[in-house]
């Protein structure tokens, strides 16, 4: 057998290795259109535009990891169409090549603004080394940078540029910060954090365009509606992530905000696979439902379930999604999806900058987000994964040890 993986991020990497271990002994190519073998993209936006990590240290293997697992890595080279009846794909260069197991894992690219102005320079988007390089460049102290979005992208990043000396405001059209994935409470706690470090956040901010500098190609101003006109060196856009999709749109596969998959993270064609963030889980194993997750952990985890599936092996379990954040020297860590909790719960004092917050549905554990807990969040994980009917005063309780809760609910 032959698999050939699209994609040259975390979850190419990631299925070709585990398809090796796996015992898969049929060749395995990756083809990636980027100039550098797989690498993690989590640190872009913090120590690598920090300037704290070097390219190298941001590869999740070198060459000689590839050569030793006889894993073909083509850099460089674009997939320009899946033919599902001859059972190959088509490069760039005209060159065919065929496979019997074909996973796709084209990742996403940012949703781009398409507003006036939108195509002056000095407007960027993160989503891979060379768009941090090219950063880089802007960040000098005393320059006004504004954020488009209040996302993790958009406060990673402010983070990073108002600790380097930049004025920095940040532009969210929701009511509040993080809106998207958390609860208001721990909206209001980021908010009040950096804005104490300097951060000037506007919220319910809806952009409506971008001015010239005098210079005629480079931004100068954000424009927002109304009167309000916000002076700006450069712009940095973080709004979300658009799956990459048209390969399997070409190819007649099921689409629906993301490539769809099923348990086995097979498309609808039996000898095509997605993962990543360009896969949406018909009904995820753990969540029942349909959803499309963009993280490093559902990534893994859908590496290993396309590694058993082509190796004909059981399928793993699927655990609750989980995410992270740094921003300062704060960690956030968070659990299950919370949306629609009726109970929230503290455990800790949120002025300490160490707590953790509990969503609860109908008496059940659905998520946590940690602050700073290490220790508790790997607790609040299995409790989750449990969906535990717990005790909320015993949560709450910092005297009383999280792991004796998951003994209890046992029990």
């Amino acid at each position: 057998m032959s698999v050939i993986i699209i994609g040259g991020g975390q979850a190419a990497s990631e299925a070709a290795m585990l398809l090796r271990q796996a015992k898969f002994d049929g060749a395995i190519a990756i083809i990636s259109d980027e100039a550098h073998l797989p690498y993690s993209r989590p640190p872009l936006s913090k120590a690598y535009l920090a300037g704290e990590t070097h390219v190298d240290s941001l590869l999740l293997r070198n060459a000689a990891a590839y050569e030793t697992a006889n894993v073909v890595v083509r850099l460089g080279e674009r997939v320009e169409r899946i033919d599902r009846v001859a059972k190959r794909v088509e490069l760039r260069n005209g060159d065919p090549l065929a496979y019997e197991q074909l996973i796709l894992a084209t990742g996403g690219r940012p949703r781009r603004m398409s507003i006036a102005g939108a195509e002056l320079e000095n407007i960027f988007y993160l989503r891979s080394i060379g768009d941090v390089d090219r950063l880089r460049a802007s960040f000098m102290p005393g320059r006004q940078v504004v954020i488009v979005g209040g996302g993790y992208i958009g406060l990673e990043v402010a983070a990073v540029a108002v600790k380097a000396g930049l004025q920095v405001v940040v532009l969210e059209g929701a009511p509040r910060v993080l809106a998207r994935v958390t609860s208001p409470q721990m909206s209001a706690f980021y908010e009040r954090f950096h804005k104490a470090k300097g951060v000037d956040i506007r919220t319910g901010i809806a952009v409506s365009g971008f001015r010239a500098a005098a210079d005629g190609v480079s931004v100068g101003a954000v424009e927002c509606g109304g009167d309000l006109v916000l002076p700006a060196d450069f712009v940095i856009v973080g709004i979300g992530l658009l799956p990459n999709v048209e390969l399997a749109l070409d190819a007649g596969l099921v689409v629906d905000n993301g490539i769809l998959v099923d348990e086995a993270s097979r498309t609808s064609d039996a000898d095509i696979f997605a993962i990543g963030d360009c896969a949406a889980h018909r009904e995820h194993g753990f969540l029942g439902r349909k959803v499309r997750l963009e993280s490093v952990p559902n990534v893994n985890e859908q590496a290993r379930v396309v590694a058993a599936a082509i190796c004909g092996l059981p399928l793993p379990a699927l655990s609750p999604p989980w995410f992270w954040s740094d921003q300062y020297d704060l960690k956030l860590q968070m659990v299950g999806l919370s949306e629609g909790y009726d109970l929230l719960v503290t455990r800790g004092d949120p002025a300490t900058n160490s707590f953790i917050t509990f969503y609860l549905k109908d008496g059940r554990l659905i998520a946590a987000d940690a602050v700073s807990r290490l220790s508790e969040f790997m607790a609040a994980r299995k409790m989750v994964a449990g969906r535990l009917e717990v005790d909320p005063a015993a949560l709450a309780d910092e005297a009383t040890p999280l792991k004796s809760l998951i003994g209890r609910a046992a029990a």
